[in-house]
This record gives structure tokens, C-alpha cells and sequence, in this order.
């Protein structure tokens, strides 16, 4: 098409957007029509003309946690369907397959680049929202809870706690995030070093396919459930529920979140400290690194460091550790809180201070705002000259920050090809970089997008290589995307090589098998999937 004459091209274009849209409102009419006839009533279409916009938009926005995707020009999906059980979940896969949709599935809202519930290439979609199975059942005897893909971390947690005080589960700090992506794609918390990932910790998933059955680990094979645990969430079918084992707590554990805002050298000391202490702690330790300019502390010198600590233990027990280790941080016992495992979600979830643990249940987030994110793993220590020109350029940009995440413990103990999360044994860190700004703004976002660009580009020297490996649920369409290039036949595999070999390593060809087994035509997408190889390949 590229080389026919402009006076053909352009009414040509013209018929093909008429004739799309008359086969798109009939393929909507499909979708309806079947959705009542499997007693689905709980859905939402995209509003035209004589349709009132707003329970859609409503529904749309509710979970959309990154506010650069809720503007008027982001893609939008052409239904938004909320089943309501396992029934209707099927039924409404089923529906979107009469009607050869291609879905999306979202269980919280917090993927960073929108994949959950937009299409960068501007194909046509449906969004299955999995708010409404939230259900969580816990077996504190049995020590395993079954958990639906649309519960938060906030209701999982709590729902354990209020089954047993001394069983966990290690997954995230925010308590909104989705259990179905943030399993998907690992679930790192601060359990991890010492029990590994929520993905590490699942035993079984019942996985609705595209041809709608209800498959569960002997079902989907063994292939297909390494893959869903840790291969990126929304990718293989939709995770009606998984099970989990849960974990021993001790009765009483102990967190402390200290600032200490100081000159710039002093500041680099504490830093570099910190990366030689906190991968090598306890496994029962856990202790991340925030720095950056933005905490009031930060005013008079430019620059803060907060440490974020969790100890499974009490209170004098983590002292000693931390005393004997990292006196720099000269860290006092008032600065320490003794707590039960369940408050100490509470202490470290970012809900507002005063908040009781019956908050954890609300899967609102109050703090939206605009972000753009990007992630590193770190092999070996960062010199000296490379934490100096971090803090730099950090109080360049006051919005800007990044969180230092250490790894060891379990996380050395577990093998890269246990599941499809890859980054195990060698790393001793992670780094996540994140830019925020609010609506008053978003006229600079250019600006700090291309601010964190630029952090992320000087960094490159001092983590990760061969490839520079991210973390997949910190999503980064900057690693490439579906649709950034044109595809000949067959093409697709190796142009998402370019992400998935960052997030996924040497597991990446596996995954693509298994992509292959589970959903050969691709139903299951987002703008960083793993594609299924082409039928020809496939059968050889």
C-alpha cells in the first residue's frame, strides 16, 4: 500500500475505517447477543451515539492506577465484561471467541504501561475485568488458600490473617495490586529472600483457555504452569484462581522506615554500605534502599535516603543484626516497631496513617497519579563514581526517585528455570526508577519521561548485560513492543525477543513453546507478550 499514488490511497483508507466499523458494531452485536443468552448481564459497551458514556468510563477508570492511560486518546476496549463467577467467566470467553476478539484481562489496574486494559496498536479488543471474583478461601491446617485472580494483595492478606496469625504469604507491599498479574509476572515482597516469590509459592491455578475450558495443573500440563507462574500476567488464558501455599510467620515481627538526609559524600557512603550489607543479611531480613529528592528532609541538602526494614523476629534481634552489620545507619530502637505479621502489611502498604487493618480490603487507590517506571538487576556492586553520578542526577529531578530492592536468601537458593522467572542466583539487587507528576503538570511529562531515559541510559555501565535484564511486572514499553515494527510472516517471535530475552533470559524460547501449546492463535495479547510461533513452525 505504501506506494500507491495518494489520489487511490487515501479513499481507499477511507473504505477500509467504513467497513471496519460497520464489522466491528456487528461483531459488538455478537458479543451482546451471546453474553445474555449465557446470562452475562454484567458488561459494559464502548458508548456511541445514544449510548450514556458513564457507567462505562466509570468502570474503565475505576483500576486504570496510571493516569498517563486514562486520557482521551488511549485506545479503548469495544466491551468491558465483569463476570461474577466461574460460570460467567467462561461464558465470557467463550463470547469474545464467537466474535474473534482478542482480550485483555485485568485483575488490578497496575500494569505501568496500561497493557491490562489498552492496545497501543490500536487493534480492537475486549476486557474481561476480574474485580468481581475476589474471593479468598483459606485452609490454615492444610496451610494453602485458593485465591481468585481478581482478589488484591490487600484482600489476600487479610482474609489469611483472619484465618491464622501465624501463617503469610510473600507477595507485594501495595495492597491493591491484582493477585492475577502480580503472580504472573513473579511477585516479588518482602517475604522473598526468605521464601522467594508468590510465584514460587503457587501449587496449582485453574486456567480458563481460549476455547474456554477450565484447565488445572494436570489439565494445562506442566509446560503451561511454569509459564503462568512468572511469565507476565494476561499472556496464557485467564487465571480464574490460583492456589497457594502459605508460609510460616513468627508471632511477632519488626519494621522500622527511617530517612537520613545528609551531605552528598555522606550520603554516597550510606549508599554504597548498603548494597554491600543488605543482599548478604538474614535470610529473614529485608531491607530496601528509596533515594531521591522528594521527601521534605531532602529540602536543605537535595537529597534523602529512606531505608525500608522487616525482620522476622523481634525487635532486639533485628537491632543486633543491623548494629553489627551497618552501624552507619545508626539506627535507634525507637525507630523500630514490633508487630504482629498482619500490622506490619498495614505499616509498610502506604495506606494513610490511623488506617486499620480492614483497609487492606478496599481495592481503591487514593493516591493515583501520572509515572513513568523503568528496572535493572544489579550483578556486582556499583562503584563508587556510578552512585556518585546516580545522586546527581537524582537532584536534577525532584519528582524522580529510585527503590533499591535487595536480593540473596531464597532468591539465590532457587533455581532460574524452577518457573519462568528468571532472575535468581548472581543478582544481588534490583533497581526500580520511577518519575511521578500530577495533572497541574502533565504539560512537562515529555520532561520527565525523557529525564528518567536519560537516568536509565547512564546507568548502563554499572548493572546487568548481554542482555540488560528488567523485571517484567514492572512493565517498560521502551524495551520494544508488539506493532513497533513491521512483521513479515513469521517475524514476530524474534522482534519480541527484544523484551522477552530481558525479562524472561534464557526461558524466553521456552515460554514461546508454551505460548504455542496453550493459545496458538493469540487471543491472549498485550503490547509485551510472548507470541506463539507461526502454525507451519509449530507443527514441525
Amino acid at each position: 500500500m505504501k506506494n500507491l499514488p495518494t489520489n487511490i490511497l487515501f479513499p481507499l483508507i477511507i473504505c477500509m475505517q467504513i467497513l471496519a466499523h460497520a464489522f466491528c458494531h456487528e461483531r459488538v452485536e455478537v458479543l451482546q447477543s451471546c453474553l445474555v443468552d449465557h446470562s452475562v448481564f454484567n458488561f459494559s459497551l464502548y458508548p456511541n451515539s445514544g449510548n450514556d458514556p458513564t457507567t462505562y468510563f466509570s468502570l474503565l477508570d475505576f483500576s486504570i492506577q496510571n493516569l498517563r492511560f486514562a486520557v482521551a486518546e488511549a485506545p479503548k476496549p469495544a466491551a468491558i465484561i465483569m463476570p461474577e463467577s466461574r460460570q460467567q467467566l467462561v461464558a465470557a470467553v467463550v463470547c469474545c471467541r464467537l466474535g474473534s476478539w482478542e482480550i485483555r484481562v485485568r485483575s488490578g489496574g497496575h500494569s505501568y504501561e496500561g497493557a491490562s486494559y489498552m492496545a497501543g496498536d490500536g487493534r480492537m479488543f475486549v476486557l474481561i475485568d476480574m474485580m468481581n471474583l475476589d474471593g479468598v478461601s483459606v485452609d490454615s491446617e492444610a496451610e494453602v488458600a485458593w485465591v481468585e485472580g481478581g482478589a488484591t494483595l490487600g484482600q489476600t492478606y487479610y482474609a489469611i490473617s483472619k484465618s491464622s496469625m501465624s501463617l503469610g504469604f510473600p507477595a507485594g507491599s501495595c495492597p491493591t495490586v491484582g493477585v492475577g498479574g502480580h503472580v504472573g509476572g513473579g511477585g516479588f515482597g518482602l517475604l522473598s529472600r526468605m521464601y522467594g516469590l508468590a510465584a514460587d509459592n503457587v501449587v496449582d491455578a485453574l486456567l480458563i483457555d481460549a476455547e474456554g475450558l477450565v484447565l488445572d495443573r494436570a489439565g494445562m500440563g506442566e509446560d503451561v504452569f511454569w509459564a503462568i507462574r512468572g511469565g507476565g500476567g494476561g499472556n496464557w488464558g485467564v487465571v480464574y484462581a490460583w492456589k497457594i501455599r502459605l508460609v510460616k510467620v513468627p508471632v511477632r515481627v519488626t519494621g522500622f522506615i527511617v530517612s537520613r538526609a545528609r551531605s552528598e559524600g555522606c550520603m554516597l557512603d550510606l549508599v554504597n554500605r548498603w548494597q554491600h550489607v543488605a543482599p548478604g543479611l538474614d535470610d529473614r531480613f529485608y531491607m530496601s534502599s528509596f533515594l531521591g529528592a522528594s521527601l521534605p528532609e531532602a529540602k536543605a541538602l537535595g537529597i534523602t535516603a529512606t531505608f525500608k526494614g522487616f525482620y522476622l523476629g523481634p525487635k532486639e534481634e533485628s537491632l543486633k543484626i543491623l548494629n553489627e552489620t551497618f552501624p552507619e545507619l545508626e539506627i535507634v530502637e525507637g525507630e523500630c516497631t514490633e508487630m504482629s505479621w498482619i500490622e506490619s502489611v498495614l505499616y509498610f502498604s502506604g495506606l494513610e496513617k490511623g488506617s486499620s487493618v480492614l483497609g487492606l480490603k478496599d481495592r481503591f487507590l487514593k493516591s493515583k497519579n501520572y509515572f513513568k517506571a523503568k528496572s535493572d538487576y544489579v550483578r556486582d556492586p556499583i562503584p563508587v563514581n556510578g552512585i556518585k553520578s546516580a545522586i546527581k542526577i537524582l537532584m536534577k529531578e525532584p519528582k524522580g526517585y529510585v527503590i533499591l530492592d535487595p536480593y540473596g536468601g531464597a532468591m539465590n537458593k532457587i533455581s532460574s528455570e524452577s518457573i519462568a522467572f528468571p532472575h535468581r542466583k548472581g543478582n544481588i539487587f534490583t533497581i526500580q526508577y520511577l518519575v511521578e507528576w500530577d495533572e497541574t503538570e502533565n504539560g512537562r511529562s515529555q520532561d520527565y519521561i525523557a529525564w528518567i531515559r536519560g537516568f536509565y541510559n547512564a546507568m548502563a555501565p554499572f548493572v546487568s548485560s548481554e542482555p540488560r535484564a528488567a523485571y517484567v511486572n514492572y512493565m517498560d514499553l521502551d524495551l520494544g513492543f508488539e506493532g513497533s515494527t513491521e512483521l513479515e510472516v513469521g517475524d514476530a517471535v524474534e522482534v519480541a525477543r527484544t523484551w522477552g530475552e530481558k525479562y524472561f533470559l534464557k526461558n524466553y524460547d521456552r515460554l514461546v513453546r508454551a505460548k504455542t501449546k496453550i493459545d496458538p492463535l493469540n487471543v491472549f495479547r498485550n503490547q509485551q507478550g510472548i507470541p506463539p510461533m507461526p502454525v507451519l513452525n509449530a507443527e514441525m
